[in-house]
């Protein structure tokens, strides 16, 4: 089984507002850089989007390492939280409303592919894949900025 590293970050300016993703790929030493963003979002919805779009991107069950910044995604899909969101009809355990089901649905299915380790590192406290996933997630969102 290949050994991928996915790095992503999310970003929104004025959230919500305009916003930007980035997912960075490591494999053998090689790289691969996705991003994209949409004019009205979340930072959350970003943060959501890189990690699905890197893990879509990946063509076979894969080890993967994901590192990120957003303690929502991590926590929820390493705690299994996302999944007890989903067998209670989207609500949290407070019976609330969980936020992005649409996004949470399709996350769910990609991580059943792999095998995740999930790592969180600290956002802007100079971890090079991070730093450059927030750089290009900003950049992306700049293109939506009115």
């Amino acid at each position: 089984m290949k050994h991928i590293y996915l790095y992503t970050d999310g970003s929104c300016k004025c959230n919500p507002g305009p916003g930007g993703w980035c997912a960075i790929l490591v494999y053998n030493g090689h790289e691969k850089l996705l991003c994209g963003g949409e004019s009205q979002t979340t930072n959350n919805r970003m943060e959501l989007t890189a990690i699905i779009e890197g893990l879509k991107a990946l063509k076979e069950s894969c080890r993967v390492t994901l590192t990120s910044d957003s303690k929502y995604a991590l926590d929820a899909l390493q705690n299994g939280w996302a999944e007890s969101w989903k067998e209670r009809g989207w609500r949290k355990a407070d019976r609330s409303q969980a936020l992005n089901p649409d996004l949470w649905e399709i996350l769910l299915n990609e991580v059943k592919k792999h095998d995740i380790e999930y790592v969180w590192v600290k956002g802007h406290a100079g971890h090079p894949y991070n730093e450059r996933c927030d750089k290009a997630a900003q950049s992306e969102a700049d293109k939506y900025a009115i």
